[in-house]
């Protein structure tokens, strides 16, 4: 699987949180650094409570089961605990094992990935040779708890922010102005490779997104696509962009063969050798107009095409007027749902949204963007996704 991490044992965490308690334990009784706990005795000693007292993998057990807005309250209890869930090697185990369940993830919440690939500690090493300034030094140039924080998705809609009673008058006010429909350009190879056509679902699936209609007006002579109904208040109109006919997209994907890409011209590549690609001037025409994006990106287990399709993004969005402006939404789609049994492991069918984020390259650009994962059979994901590509386009949704 593209960008997949090296797992971090839980031996080795135990380890990091048993060396913290013992210098701070080192009798598993008293205290040796009193700023640490929150009990005295009758003596002026300080000493620790019950939860204090467990064994160390017991304490990462109940860790590794609590929320992190609980492991978060955990550590406002004592100073002992606030010290013991900021342990950087805790919450690194956190970011590898559940990176790959989050559905979503977007410009603002994005970890940095980069941070995982820096060596915080050899596994064969010994944690009670490290010295204590090496770990203070670590601590402070790695923060995996806020990074863990900023993205994970329980987190993010727990802690955004209430909406002022000004802005819901607001928004009552502007749904009685008539609004433009906006219109987005879908494009992808997740659109022609699946075995479920993500497209066709959608034409026929008036529980999730009711066909409002298909214009008749023009844009640009490419066509206008479809017009959706978002809540059953909000029109937008999604033009699909195809790489080639009906004909050549199905007999390449039921070959499993690569097909020429009408889309794009190549243009050369550039220093690194990575392929320059320019959209054809009927795409550049659809891009100019359009207020954003939909990438259907095939997140099927070993489909990918690398350099080229992160070529192929930026050069659609880069023949765009303001494209820095435009939103870009990307569905992470795979045909079918996960059966029961694997979708409870850490080893999903997918290429988890994260790190599709990175195939892409979505970080360097300048546009905002995100990832969804989406199943084409069941449509579960696409609804999220088009509320945050509507929000982005100025849309006034009830309840964000």
């Amino acid at each position: 699987m593209a960008g997949k991490k090296e797992q971090l044992s839980e031996s080795v965490v135990i380890r990091s949180l048993r060396r913290f308690r013992d210098r701070y334990f080192p009798n598993s009784g008293s205290v040796v650094k009193g700023d640490l706990t929150s009990l005295e005795d009758s003596g002026g000693e300080l000493q620790p409570g019950i939860l204090d007292s467990l064994p160390v993998d017991i304490q990462f057990l109940i860790m590794a089961f609590l929320s992190p807005a609980d492991i978060c309250c955990l550590g406002a209890t004592s100073r002992y605990w606030r010290a013991m869930v900021r342990d950087p090697l805790l919450w690194r185990y956190f970011l590898l094992r559940d990176m790959p369940s989050w559905p979503s993830i977007d410009h603002v919440s994005m970890p940095q990935l980069e941070l995982l690939d820096l060596p915080l500690i050899n596994e064969d090493e010994s944690l009670d040779d490290r010295e204590e300034g090496e770990d203070k030094g670590m601590e402070s140039r790695v923060d995996y708890m806020s990074e863990y924080l900023k993205g994970c998705p329980s987190c993010r809609q727990q802690w955004l922010p209430s909406r002022p009673a000004y802005e819901v008058v607001t928004s009552f006010l502007q749904s009685l102005v008539p609004s433009s429909e906006p219109r987005y350009a879908m494009f992808g190879p997740g659109m022609e490779q699946l075995d479920v056509s993500l497209v066709t679902r959608l034409m026929y699936a008036p529980d999730v997104l009711p066909v409002s209609g298909t214009p008749h007006r023009q844009i640009n002579g490419i066509g206008s696509g479809i017009s959706y109904m978002f809540n059953n208040q909000h029109k937008f109109n999604i033009l699909t962009l195809y790489s080639t006919n009906r004909a050549e997209r199905e007999r390449a994907r039921v070959q499993q063969e690569s097909i020429s890409n009408k889309l794009y011209t190549i243009e050369g590549t550039d220093e690194s050798g990575s392929p320059i690609y320019s959209p054809a001037p009927q795409v550049q025409q659809v891009c100019q107009v359009v207020d954003g994006f939909i990438y259907v990106a095939n997140a099927e287990p070993g489909r990918g095409e690398g350099e080229s399709e992160v070529a192929q993004v930026r050069a659609v969005l880069s023949s765009a007027g303001c494209s820095a402006s435009k939103p870009l939404l990307v569905l992470s789609c795979v045909s079918r749902e996960e059966p029961e049994e694997v979708s409870g492991n850490t080893a999903r069918c997918r290429t988890p949204c994260v790190y599709m984020a990175k195939r892409l390259g979505l970080s360097k650009l300048p546009n905002p963007w995100m990832v969804q994962d989406t199943v084409a059979e069941s449509l579960s994901g696409l609804l999220d996704g088009i509320s945050w590509l509507l929000r982005c386009s100025g849309v006034k949704l009830h309840g964000s």
